[in-house]
Formats: C-alpha cells, structure tokens, sequence
C-alpha cells in the first residue's frame, strides 16, 4: 500500500476533494461520514464551516464539536475522510459513537479503512478520548473487521426504532 496521511480540509485539496464527493454521488450510496454529504459548490465556506464545527462554532443545539480529515495518497488523491465526535451525546453513546468513516467506493478493500480508523484513533487520542466508541450496522461485516482489526472489543448493541441494529465497540487509543 502506498503512503497515507490524515489532512485537515484544505483549500489546496479542492479538485481531488471535489473527485472524492462526486464519485460518492455518483455511487448513490449513502455517503459516510456524514459531513461528507455536505454540498462543497462554495468550497471555502464548506472550509469554514468544518473549522467552525471543530471549534464548537456555531452548532446546531445538541451537537458536539467533531473534527474531520481526510486521508490523502502520496498522489494527493483523497482515498477516505473521518469525522472524530470529540464527546458523545445520548444519540452518539446509542448509535454514532466517537469516530465515523468512508472510504471511496473505487478504493474498498484496499485496506485503506483500517489504515484510516489506525489514524483517527491516534487523533481521538489528542482530543483527550482515550476510549473511543465505534459503531457500524450489524450487517456492515467490513466495518465490523475494522473495527475488531484496530481493537474493537464488543458493548452491547442497540436496536434502532426500525430494527436495525447497531453493533457498538470501543477501542483504546
């Protein structure tokens, strides 16, 4: 595999930024993590407003800072992105936990995800978390690997209103 690193989002990663979400709209998938999902045609404002979200800036009530990276190819492609909750809520201890990732879809099963979830958890520790929480959906079977792979030791579950259940593990950073 080839050199891999956490970028906080930049301005100067536009164009491979801008490939990366595309290719997720494309795909039709839903896309993960969530602020992956947020509109990027004014880019710098997008800019702003992870910054400002990792800042605890302007939240909507209820919400925690999170900070989001994307890891980055030595050819400054953007292979994946996670967002670190820097504390959880009721919602996030049910059924977000700490850290949510993505890879693109032409770059699953590379062994990126594991690389990236390696990565986040070293941020996490930054952030003082020194047991994240990381969930996935029951059926998700390589996220679960994943997870289990950087130390995922199993919480009880949660079963969502509509039966979906959410597999729960933390890992120690």
């Amino acid at each position: 595999m080839e050199n891999i690193y956490l970028s906080r989002p930049s301005i100067n990663l536009k164009d491979e930024y801008l490939d990366f979400y595309q290719e997720w709209i494309d795909s039709g998938e839903d896309i993960v993590p969530w602020v992956v999902s947020r509109d990027p045609s004014d880019f710098e404002q997008m800019i702003r407003w992870l910054e400002d979200h990792e800042n605890g800036v302007n939240l909507q009530e209820g919400w925690v800072p999170d900070s989001t990276f994307w890891l980055v190819a030595d050819d400054h492609r953007i292979v994946g992105a996670v967002n670190i909750r820097h504390k959880l809520t009721k919602f996030l201890m049910d059924r977000g936990g700490h850290i949510g990732y993505g890879i693109r879809p032409s770059e699953r099963r590379k062994g990126y995800a594991t690389q990236l979830l390696k990565l986040a958890l070293v941020e996490a520790k930054k952030l003082g978390i020194d047991q994240a929480l990381v969930v996935c959906d029951k059926g998700n079977i390589a996220s679960e690997r994943t997870i289990i792979r950087n130390g995922g030791i199993s919480d009880v579950d949660f079963l969502e209103e509509d039966g979906n259940v959410i597999k729960r593990y933390w890992i120690r950073t």
